[in-house]
């Protein structure tokens, strides 16, 4: 199993500059021709990428609260990466890229939230030699702005 590569940043920041970055680059999308860009294997569209980064900031936050809570997270079984819906390919607009501002905000606010009163055991602790620590999830999650740049081909 790959950890994730953690430096000293505040993990309460990470997920908004995360969003932040997402955010600007998807502002470059209104006006979208309407034709999928293929990276890494994949067809991406605005919805698209904009869909992974909020399954993939839903999906950690819940395996966040589950640990915390003493439960184990249940697993992901669906990998929505390889997966373009005939949504995804509806136009982009200002209304879509203030939905998505919405939504995108309030969740980094979230894990802001969750993460500003965990200390250094709770971030820190790992509960099986094989399984990430939260500070590990977290700079994980940072690199959602991968879909978002996935869409611009870089």
């Amino acid at each position: 199993m790959e950890f994730p590569i953690v430096t000293d940043a505040d993990v309460t920041t990470l997920v908004d500059a995360a969003v932040a970055e997402v955010l600007g680059i998807a502002d470059g999308w209104l006006g979208w021709d309407g034709r999928p860009v293929a990276f890494d294997g994949n067809a991406w569209t605005p919805h698209k990428a904009l869909r992974r980064v909020t399954d993939h900031l839903i999906d950690h936050l819940a395996e966040i609260e589950c640990r915390l809570a003493g439960l184990s997270p249940l697993p992901d079984a669906w990998h929505g990466r390889t997966v373009t819906t005939h949504a995804d390919f509806a136009r982009f607009t200002e209304s879509d890229l203030d939905e998505a501002t919405s939504r995108l905000t309030r969740l980094a606010a979230c894990y802001r939230a969750r993460l500003g009163g965990l200390g250094p055991d709770a971030l820190d602790g790992r509960p099986a030699p094989d399984t990430w620590t939260l500070r590990e999830v977290v700079h994980h999650v940072a690199g959602v702005t991968y879909y978002a740049r996935a869409m611009s081909g870089a």
